[in-house]
């Protein structure tokens, strides 16, 4: 079995706590970090600005993805370009659409031109694959991010779609798949398997990192002790 360091796909530590961040951005195997507005909201961030800039100064050598929040595309262009001009490691993060189901690519497109990096966000079908690709500008580094743990929450294999962005993907150099909404640890190995460049991973699923590799014996009698010791501290009696 590969160990976390022979892995060549890139973990990035998904997230808003600017503890968890820096704590994550320490370990050697943590290549970027990203978030949005959902998990900066949960973390009780309300001032995204002065938030992304904070951490802009603690993080510099590694990529940081930061999302938009309209919903118009007029005003998306001008917080993207503001983002981007926050520094030469951060990615805008536009989603496929709006709420109105209009989609992004003449605004990837027209900010593609303008050499901001992009991570086009919130993909879960081929064709939107193909049309991100078209928009791409290819001498400017890019991430796609297919929600493959959401696609799998629709009991839809997710492997197949990744392995065929990968291949669509091909006429992009500088574009890389992120494997985005990881629901195990084992999504992290699959990923892997398929040459997929990056999965985004929350400080739940890390956490388990420590058990890659563990004995099942062991494993297996840790869990018959847990339920042991619970059933005695409850005080349980038939």
């Amino acid at each position: 079995m590969k160990k976390v360091e022979d892995l060549k796909v890139k973990i990035f530590a998904d997230g808003a706590d600017k503890s968890a961040m820096m704590e994550m951005y320490q370990k050697p195997f943590i290549k970027g970090l990203t978030t949005n507005p959902t998990l900066m909201n949960k973390a009780g961030i309300r001032d995204y600005r002065a938030f992304c800039k904070d951490i802009l100064l603690l993080i510099k050598d590694k990529p940081l993805s930061f999302e938009v929040f309209s919903d118009n595309f007029i005003e998306m262009e001008r917080q993207a370009l503001e983002i981007a001009s926050w520094g030469d490691n951060v990615y805008v993060k536009i989603p496929i659409t709006n709420t109105k189901s209009e989609t992004c690519y003449a605004l990837v497109k027209k900010l593609a031109k303008e050499k901001v990096k992009l991570n086009v966000t919130a993909l879960m079908t081929l064709d939107q694959v193909s049309h991100v690709v078209e928009s791409l500008d290819t001498s400017v580094p890019s991430y796609i991010s297919i929600f493959a743990g959401r696609v799998a929450d629709t009991g839809r294999d997710p492997l197949p779609m990744m392995s065929e962005a990968l291949n669509r993907m091909k006429v992009n150099p500088l574009s890389e798949l992120i494997w985005a909404s990881p629901r195990e640890l084992l999504n992290i190995f699959q990923a892997d398997d398929i040459g997929c460049h990056v999965i985004t991973v929350t400080n739940d699923i890390l956490k388990k990192l420590s058990l890659v590799g563990y004995d099942l014996d062991k494993y297996s009698l840790d869990t018959v002790k847990m339920f042991y010791n619970d059933a005695v501290v409850a005080g349980f009696k038939i």
